[in-house]
């Protein structure tokens, strides 16, 4: 056997020897765990059956303690149930020995009563007993007596009437007019307590209206910006709105004056928009002009339906409503029209509630009484009758037109309700400071130019500035060349100093503009 074939051998005789004694370490690895696992199972047995053990311990204990908790509480149950039963037998008990008390004092009362009604039915009985017999001795004297005086019954009572009467008359004269003035006296008293009451209840405040508006500049290189090149910005601004806009040098201010209010608020809201926005030119200026306009005309909207929720006015028509929210632009003698009807209608509210008549119905006349003022402006004719124009057209009661048309005394008033709208417009109309008359002809005065200078043909807008000391006039280029323009200035300066008194001297300014506006899409 050579050297390669035995080393081959002994090679494989070291693989098999190997082999073996693997299977034999695997053999007892395995038996080693199994015997592991046995030993772990058995422990987890008996652990198992102890864990059961002391649960079942556990709850038995448990057990007997909530028996014995039970019992604890079904005693106590027991025990406040006897307690209340006891507690309430006793009150039963009670009422009962009441009861009774009660049924004796009433049968005592029946007995009482009974007497009585058995007593009355006595005196009764006798009491007509009596008038039988005085009933037989009246007619025995009058029969005596028709034998002396040679009169039947009829007779002497028509002989007895007559005397009375002819005695009575200057008696009954006295009499009724003592009570006239009586009656008179106590009404002038009960009136003065009623108006009194009525202004204890009014605190209303009274501001005087201003024909000017300020304005505050954030700087003044603003007012530069404002009176813009050649003055096209400023000139553009009092154009549109009507207002003289008064650049002087009080610092950060500008002034704006015009007796219209609307105008004058028009113009300070257009002004404050554009110092806000930055950029001043005639087209912006425009924009910002329009976008006021609708403003107002909301802030007219607003201020009539906060006027009719103060007053509790309802179901005023919505055109009403708008017209009573004209008012907060419109003054009398220095009065805000708005302030001064809601203050009618409370006074009036409040006499009507102490005359017992319905204070709705004065509050609603009372509020609409000055409403021909909102369109005094636009309509010729007092504000009375346009007051009473307007309520007829939106279906107003004749109570409410019939105040109106009475409020100034044009008309005799009829109902009680226009006696207490006249009164509430006097009381809230004479109050200290509530108006003043210069400002009133004032006004009337800048209305009167106004209207003078807008009689004429061609004339588009004109406007009382400077405290009317200048009208600025817009005329149609179409209808008024440059030529005619002298005519109508020379003119309307003519009738001017014919019909009007005034100080100083007016300026007559009329404007003729032509404007091509094209637009790049």
């Amino acid at each position: 056997m050579n050297t390669p074939t035995v080393i081959l051998l002994c090679v494989v005789a070291l693989i098999a020897g190997a082999a073996v004694a693997g299977l034999i370490f695997f053999k007892l690895g395995i038996d080693y765990r199994k015997k592991n696992a046995e030993r772990a199972i058995g422990s987890a047995e008996e652990e198992a059956k102890r864990i059961i053990e002391e649960s079942r311990k556990s709850a038995e204990a448990l057990k007997k303690e909530k028996l014995v908790e039970a019992k604890d509480e079904i005693y106590k149950n027991r025990t406040e149930a006897e307690r209340e039963i006891k507690e309430r037998r006793v009150e039963v008990s009670k009422q009962e020995r009441r009861n009774q008390q009660k049924e004796e004092t009433l049968d005592k009362k029946l007995d009482a009563i009974e007497k009585k009604e058995e007593n009355l039915n006595e005196k009764i009985r006798q009491a007509e007993d009596k008038l039988s017999e005085a009933e037989v001795i009246k007619r025995s004297q009058l029969e005596m007596l028709e034998r002396i005086s040679e009169f039947t019954k009829d007779q002497a009572k028509e002989y007895l009437l007559k005397n009375l009467e002819d005695e009575l008359v200057h008696e009954k004269a006295l009499k009724i007019s003592n009570y006239e003035q009586q009656l008179k006296e106590e009404c002038e008293d009960k009136a003065r307590q009623y108006i009194s009451l009525a202004i204890a209840r009014c605190a209303a405040d009274q501001v005087s209206e201003s024909a000017v508006s300020v304005v505050t500049l954030p700087n003044d290189e603003m007012k530069g910006r404002i009176i813009g090149r050649e003055g096209r910005n400023i000139r553009t601004l009092e154009t549109l709105t009507g207002v003289d806009l008064i650049i002087d040098d009080t610092p950060e201010t500008i002034t704006l004056s015009c007796f219209d209010q609307v105008r004058r608020e028009i113009a300070r809201i257009a002004l404050e928009k554009l110092i806000q926005d930055g950029r001043i030119h005639p087209t912006r200026i425009e924009e910002m002009v329009d976008k006021a306009r609708h403003e107002v005309e909301q802030t007219i909207k607003q201020e009539g339906e906060r006027a009719v929720l103060e007053t509790n006015v309802h179901g005023l028509n919505y055109e009403l409503v708008k017209l009573i929210g004209r008012l907060r632009y419109r003054t009398s003698y220095r009065q805000n029209v708005l302030n001064h009807s809601i203050e009618v209608a409370f006074l009036a509210g409040v006499m009507a509630s102490e005359l017992g008549v319905d204070a709705n119905l004065a509050r609603r006349a009372g509020l609409l009484h000055d409403i021909g003022k909102a369109l005094s402006y636009e309509i010729e004719g007092s504000h009375v009758q346009i007051g009473v124009d307007v309520c007829k057209k939106y279906k107003e009661s004749a109570e409410v037109i019939h105040a109106i048309e009475a409020h100034h005394g044009d008309v005799e008033t009829k109902t009680v309700v226009a006696a207490l709208v006249q009164a509430a417009d006097a009381i809230s109309a004479a109050r200290p400071a509530a108006r003043s008359e210069n400002y009133e002809n004032y006004i009337k005065r800048l209305e009167k130019l106004e209207e003078i200078c807008t009689s004429y043909e061609g004339v588009e807008k004109s406007f009382a500035i400077q405290a009317g000391r200048e009208v600025r006039i817009m005329v149609i280029p179409e209808q008024v060349n440059d030529e005619k323009m002298v005519i109508v200035a020379r003119e309307i300066a003519q009738r001017i100093e014919d019909e009007m008194d005034y100080p100083g001297q007016i300026k007559v300014n009329i404007i003729r503009e032509s404007r091509a506006v094209d637009y790049a899409k």
